[in-house]
């Protein structure tokens, strides 16, 4: 941000991520679940997604589940390699799973305002609530999918201030063998 340009006009970004497809198979405990193959498939094509879309992500915020955990690092390999500098800070945030919209709100409007965009890796049905509390807009989130919210204004202004949902689905290829599909498109 440049030193003429305030707080309160800097375009904010919000991606939201829902976990990829889990394995329900081996009797974990709802933390510790791992993806399921088909998982393991749609997590680095939403990678390639948010690669081509957005031209650079400033913090990734993590549920601690090992979906979501395993969801995000599949995906970020996709940002391109590590040293790059093209993947983002992880911060694994407990008050992520099994978060309300109300609780992942206030994840939000803690989020650090040198931040323009960030990714936020959870749940539903948290995630679907908190792009109806923030833009007005009811949608369905199944495992892989995005919505990509913008507004102006600091982060602690979230809810208060009115946000778009710029695009929102699951990228192309994701949705092999899920007829619950929704396809995200790149309108910006």
């Amino acid at each position: 941000m440049s030193e003429t340009q305030s707080e309160t006009d800097t375009e904010r970004t919000l991606i939201l991520l829902r976990h990829a497809k889990s394995d329900w198979s081996g009797g974990e405990a709802d933390a510790d679940r791992p993806l399921s193959d088909r998982g393991l498939r749609q997590a680095p094509i939403a990678g390639r997604w948010l690669a081509g879309w957005s031209e650079h992500i400033d913090l990734a915020v993590i549920s601690p589940a090992v979906r979501a955990r395993e969801t995000w690092q599949l995906a970020a390999t996709e940002l391109g390699p590590a040293a790059s500098g093209s993947r983002p800070p992880v911060h694994i945030e407990d008050r992520v799973y099994a978060a309300s919209a109300d609780e992942l709100l206030d994840v939000v409007r803690a989020l650090p305002d040198d931040a323009v965009t960030v990714v936020l890796v959870g749940h539903n049905p948290g995630m679907e609530e908190l792009v109806a509390q923030l833009t007005g807009d009811r949608l369905t989130l199944p495992t892989s999918a995005i919505a990509v919210i913008g507004w102006s204004g600091p982060w602690a202004s979230a809810a208060d201030t009115e946000a778009v949902l710029r695009t929102s689905g699951r990228p192309p290829g994701a949705d092999a063998g899920d007829p619950s599909s929704g396809q995200a498109t790149s309108a910006r």
